[in-house]
Order: C-alpha cells, then sequence, then structure tokens
C-alpha cells in the first residue's frame, strides 16, 4: 500500500498544475486573444514594411504608446465602476501647459511636476464630488470639465505653446531609474502590476467590480459606493496628469491641444482591451493591450502610407469588432 500512494502520489502535482494553467487561460481568455490580434497586425505591417518588425520601431512603438497605456489605466477605473470619464484629455493638455508655465516662474522640474499633478487631484475631486454627492451624471459632468479644463489649457499661456525650461526634465521619460529599463516602460509595468493585483487580489479593488455590477446590491452588501466611485474618478484625473508629465517630458514643450484625441483613445483602449462600459468588467492586462494596439495601429498606418486622416476609421472598425466579439462571447456563454 505504502508503494502504491508513492505512485500515485506524483500525479497530484501535475493535474493541479494542468487546473491552474485552465484557470489563468479562462480569466484572461480575451487579453490572449488581443495579444494574438497585436502580433498578426505586427507581423501584417511587417510583411509590407520590414522595417516594423524592427528593435527600434518596438522602443518607438512602446514610448508612444506610454502615455496612453498609463491615461487608459486609470479611465479602466471609472470604467469598472459604472461611470465614464470624458475629461482626461483635457486634463492631460491642462496638467502639460500648468506645468510648463509654473517653470516658466521659475519652479523646478520636480515642484511644477507636483503642481501638475494638482491639477489631476482637483479635476478628479470635482468629477467624483458631482457624481457621487451632488447624484449627477458621469457622463454630463465630465463633459463639463472636458470643457472646462480644455478651456483652461488655452487660457493659461493664451493658447501659446510652452517649451519646458528644465533641461533635465526629459529624464522623467528616458531617463532610467534601473539601469537598461527606460521610466517609460518601468511606469508602465509598475502601474500595470500594481492596478491588476489591486482589481484582482484586494478586497477594495473587488469593490470596485461590485459597484460596477450593481451598486444597489453593493450598498446593501455595505461596500462604500459613494466612496469606491470618488476614488476611481480621483485615480482617473491624477493618472491622467501623470501622462501628460510624460508627454512634455519627451517632446520637451507644452500644447494646448495634446490631449484633443486621447480621451477617446482611451476609452477605445479600455472597450478593446475587453471592459463593458455597462460595468463590472475589465482588467488591466487587458486596458494595457488595448492601448497598445491602437498604437500599433497608428504605428502601421504611418509606416505603410497610408493617409493619417484614416487612423480614426480604423480605430473604430477595431472597436467595433471587439464589442462584437465580447457581445457574440456573453450570447455564447449565456446559451450553455
Amino acid at each position: 500500500m505504502t508503494g502504491t500512494r508513492a505512485h500515485i502520489a506524483p500525479t497530484k502535482a501535475p493535474a493541479k498544475q494542468i487546473r491552474q494553467r485552465e484557470s489563468l487561460f479562462s480569466a484572461y481568455r480575451t487579453e490572449i486573444a488581443i495579444a494574438l490580434a497585436i502580433v498578426l497586425l505586427a507581423l501584417a505591417v511587417g510583411s509590407q514594411v520590414p522595417q516594423a518588425l524592427t528593435w527600434g520601431n518596438f522602443a518607438n512603438i512602446t514610448q508612444a504608446g506610454a502615455p496612453l497605456i498609463i491615461m487608459s489605466l486609470g479611465v479602466l477605473l471609472v470604467v469598472i465602476t459604472g461611470g465614464i470619464d470624458l475629461s482626461v484629455g483635457s486634463v492631460f493638455s491642462l496638467t502639460g501647459m500648468v506645468t510648463a508655465q509654473a517653470m516658466a516662474n521659475g519652479f523646478g522640474g520636480i515642484s511644477a511636476s507636483l503642481i501638475g499633478l494638482v491639477v489631476g487631484l482637483v479635476f478628479g475631486s470635482i468629477n467624483g464630488f458631482l457624481v457621487t454627492i451632488a447624484g449627477l451624471a458621469p457622463f454630463v459632468v465630465t463633459l463639463i470639465t472636458f470643457a472646462v479644463a480644455g478651456s483652461l489649457a488655452f487660457i493659461v499661456t493664451n493658447g501659446r505653446s510652452m517649451p519646458i525650461g528644465d533641461p533635465n526634465f526629459w529624464l522623467l521619460n528616458s531617463g532610467s531609474l534601473i539601469p537598461g529599463v527606460p521610466n517609460y516602460i518601468l511606469f508602465c509595468v509598475i502601474l500595470l502590476i500594481a492596478i491588476e493585483l489591486f482589481l484582482k487580489k484586494m478586497v477594495a479593488g473587488r469593490w470596485f467590480y461590485a459597484v460596477g455590477s450593481s451598486s444597489t446590491a453593493a450598498y446593501l452588501l455595505g461596500i462604500p459606493v459613494k466612496r469606491t466611485k470618488f476614488m476611481a474618478y480621483v485615480a482617473s484625473s491624477l493618472l491622467a496628469s501623470f501622462s501628460g508629465l510624460l508627454t512634455i517630458s519627451y517632446i520637451l514643450n507644452a500644447e494646448s491641444t495634446a490631449g484633443s484625441s486621447l480621451m477617446l483613445q482611451a476609452i477605445a483602449a479600455v472597450v478593446i482591451g475587453g471592459a463593458s462600459l455597462l460595468g463590472g468588467t475589465g482588467t488591466a492586462v487587458g486596458a494595457v493591450l488595448g492601448a497598445l494596439m491602437i498604437t500599433v495601429i497608428q504605428n502601421g498606418v504611418n509606416l505603410i502610407g497610408i493617409n493619417s486622416f484614416w487612423q480614426g476609421s480604423v480605430t473604430g472598425v477595431a472597436i467595433l469588432i471587439a464589442v462584437l466579439i465580447d457581445r457574440f462571447s456573453k450570447s455564447r456563454r449565456g446559451a450553455v
């Protein structure tokens, strides 16, 4: 009997590992499909333009996509709770203008960056207050703050672009806190891991899903619905501000319209990544992959030589396909 137990025991570990792999695949099925789609897109572009598959182009994609990735992670938190944040593009622009103006008035790079982050804190708090305390619709609230922040971005410098005064400010984006790893990659990886672990492993993170699935049920279960929504809007605006800082650090110039298209791209990235605009679903991994897909599409359009005006149409088709796939998969699961 002892020999029999010794013979059977080793088979249990592989079986458990198989179940864990199956569970992981099931949990990230959408994300795996998106990753494969990105690879296929890159290969398709590479078949036309070999330069697309070079390490230099991959570096360009990651650097160009880093601000969108970070902004999308913030928008994801709001979308999971069943809300929407239309103000992130304007907050992105205003942060850059305020930071550049602060440097022009003698502030150093660090202090000017902190002033820029205050923009995100203020607008996130306004959004959160009006949605949770005043009870206004998220679409209306963030549309208002989108207009206000966009207007202030012009008012700060009368619509003029602003050069960055600190000669070392480029280090925020392209420096290396860890040797060999550019900061823009490091920030994206840290935020991805932190937000994914927060949503999946922490009780407060699970609150976001519960609130998005049913705020009434979440309230009856004792979940702080208003506080959860408030924190989602604050985090979204803060990450939008931080992505704005990364961008002006890269180009060393601030533009009042720099974030005009990023709001739609961030929402698109979240939807492509598998989140539902009705709330209750979504992952940080999916949002990052969605942002990368949009960046790869834009990069491919430029390399192939297609008129850049088609970028919006191509991105729109990608969103439509993602939504249809999500709807089809949910219908199949419901039928089963």
